[in-house]
């Protein structure tokens, strides 16, 4: 008797959709062409924007902290793994945010399902975007909070919710992804923090994709509309502009207090290895001293996204470097992605569950490391694919 029958008949259902994958494998490190599958690529599937993961002052930075501090933090941080370079970061991502405190998770997903459920609980209400990211719908599933969604970026929608339920629950938190993923659009930041102010609610913004990105030298969406010390919880990655590995949130004082005696994976996961802590903080450092990345990674996007245009794809209503190439058909994408792949580009295929079935895309995710030559290289890559698939 096999027991997990089920498991290959789901397998197969992928498999006759069209959308069964296999994972690519990367031999070397994550620039703006990459050894994939033993193959030489132009890379637009990373979240690298800045080109900051194999920057060499990075990396030297990663390994002076491996030779002083080893492989490992050793342990959670509530123990012996809160070593003083993790001080260092939090201290120093306080100053370019602009913030009164930050505390460092192991990941952007973890901050989100520990922050979420440590600062709210039974009688609050959670108010969601309905495309707010995995890591936040995960996040609230884990609070013992009431929720509800409004529908994306649809700032009467919020506020009907607002005003229907705000009188019911003690305390009442809306939750954004600053920058939505998928589609590259912004929150309406300034709208909900108004609403927030009127209806005396919390706000928490997921700035994962704006933080290197928007703002003064990639400060985020919150520096972007110069709403400091208006947003309650502000929530950041490591792991994308920054080039490494992590999340923080930042926050009131008390706040961190908070977190750090009830923010679960805090509590329960290993902490960040040094050298990645080491690294991040030089990454950091560099935002702060220029933006010669940030201004770089703009300029690449506007010539992507003006080319795709011309060649006549359809790439939505993006306001970032993430930029969606919509095909619709799940099929169709991957077809699409693999065909890319063959022609020597590397864009991987979005389908349905990340993305609501019939909305299957590319998601072409342009950084300040890539030169001009790359850029024309994939444009040319997607005019010859689209048009033997009949997408132009």
């Amino acid at each position: 008797m096999n027991k997990l029958a089920y498991i290959d008949e789901k397998i197969a259902e992928l498999k006759k959709n069209g959308i069964y994958r296999v994972l690519p494998v990367n031999y070397g490190p994550c620039k703006n062409v990459i050894d994939l599958n033993h193959r030489s690529v132009v890379n637009l599937s990373a979240n690298n924007y800045l080109g900051l993961a194999a920057d060499p002052r990075v990396v030297k930075a990663a390994e002076k902290a491996l030779k002083k501090y080893g492989a490992g933090a050793g342990a959670v941080r509530t123990i012996v793994g809160n070593q003083d370079l993790m001080g260092e970061l939090e201290t120093l991502l306080a100053q370019f945010k602009q913030e009164e405190a930050v505390t460092v998770f192991q990941s952007g997903l973890n901050c989100n399902m520990g922050v979420i459920q440590a600062v709210t609980d039974q009688g609050d209400l959670i108010v969601s975007d309905e495309l707010n990211h995995a890591s936040i719908i995960d996040g609230v599933k884990l609070s013992k909070a009431d929720r509800a969604v409004y529908k994306h970026s649809d700032m009467e929608d919020l506020e009907r919710v607002l005003k229907e339920k705000r009188s019911l629950y003690k305390n009442v938190l809306i939750i954004t992804d600053g920058v939505f993923s998928m589609d590259g659009d912004l929150a309406k930041l300034p709208q909900i923090v108004e609403l927030a102010d009127r209806y005396e609610a919390l706000t928490y913004v997921d700035d994962a994709h704006g933080s290197g990105v928007l703002g003064s030298h990639g400060r985020g969406t919150v520096d972007h509309f110069h709403l400091h010390g208006r947003i309650d919880f502000v929530i950041g990655t490591l792991s994308k502009a920054v080039g490494v590995v992590g999340g923080y949130c930042c926050s009131k004082q008390n706040v961190k207090e908070w977190l750090l005696h009830r923010g679960r994976p805090l509590l329960f996961s290993t902490a960040i290895p040094p050298s990645s802590v080491a690294a991040a903080i030089e990454s950091i450092k560099i935002l702060m001293t220029s933006t010669e990345a940030t201004d770089k990674l703009w300029e690449n996007a506007r010539y992507f996204k003006e080319g795709m245009t011309k060649l006549g794809f359809d790439i939505g209503r993006s306001e970032t470097p993430i930029t969606p190439v919509m095909i619709g058909d799940e099929a169709k994408t991957m077809a699409f992605s693999k065909r890319l792949l063959e022609a020597g580009v590397f864009v991987s295929g979005i389908v349905f569950p990340t993305v609501p079935k019939g909305k299957g895309r590319l998601r072409a995710m342009i950084s300040a490391a890539h030169t001009k030559e790359d850029l024309d290289f994939a444009l040319e890559a997607f005019k010859n694919v689209g048009k033997e698939l009949s997408v132009i």
